[in-house]
């Protein structure tokens, strides 16, 4: 095993953690808002914000799919060695790590049933910038509306339609973070 693999995770867990679930929390409550994180140096392609959310959303029964950007070996390494997450195929994923395109078709990834709507994957967005500028967002944790650079809208107006099942959507770009879950609508600006 690389001794790089070693490294990147927190170094005090239990603080970090908790200032990394408070970020993370604040922006799924918060639609469009970004918000910077720290403390995870996971091995490229994953930027740091991916690596956050992984080490503080994931354990070892939390199936993550690595679309082939990610897909390395260092990346797997990682995740084995700071969370023991188990790799999975896009159905079985309870969270999902690529870029928009290869992640795609996102309708392959479970949506929840209507006994347990929270059965649905999370997927992690790596974007190359993260703006608020771009598509309008409304809906709950959004006083009137905000922005954000979403690579489309189309994928996220469906998404919203099958409220209360859909997927939860966390954009990342370097150390930034921020979420568009399923209550939120999305129109073009």
């Amino acid at each position: 095993m690389n001794s790089d693999i070693l490294k990147g995770g927190f170094a005090n867990v239990s603080v970090e953690s908790a200032h990394a679930f408070r970020d993370i929390m604040h922006v799924m409550a918060k639609p469009g808002e970004i918000r910077e994180v720290a403390g995870a140096m996971p091995p490229a392609p994953l930027s740091i914000a991916a690596g956050v959310t992984l080490l503080t959303l994931c354990d070892p029964e939390t199936p993550v799919y690595l679309a082939e950007c990610t897909d390395t070996k260092d990346v797997r390494d990682w995740i084995a060695f700071h969370i023991g997450a188990p790799i999975s195929n896009k159905a079985d994923a309870m969270f999902a790590v690529g870029t928009w395109a290869t992640l795609a078709p996102i309708e392959e990834f479970a949506i929840g049933t209507s006994e347990y709507p929270d059965r649905s994957a999370t997927l992690i967005v790596a974007c190359d910038t993260l703006e608020s500028t771009g598509a309008v967002l409304r809906g709950p944790g959004i006083k009137t509306t905000t922005h954000l650079s979403l690579p489309e809208t189309r994928a996220f107006q469906q998404n919203a339609a099958l409220f209360p099942l859909g997927l939860d959507f966390l954009f990342t770009a370097d150390n930034r973070i921020a979420a568009v879950p399923r209550t939120t609508k999305v129109e073009t600006s």
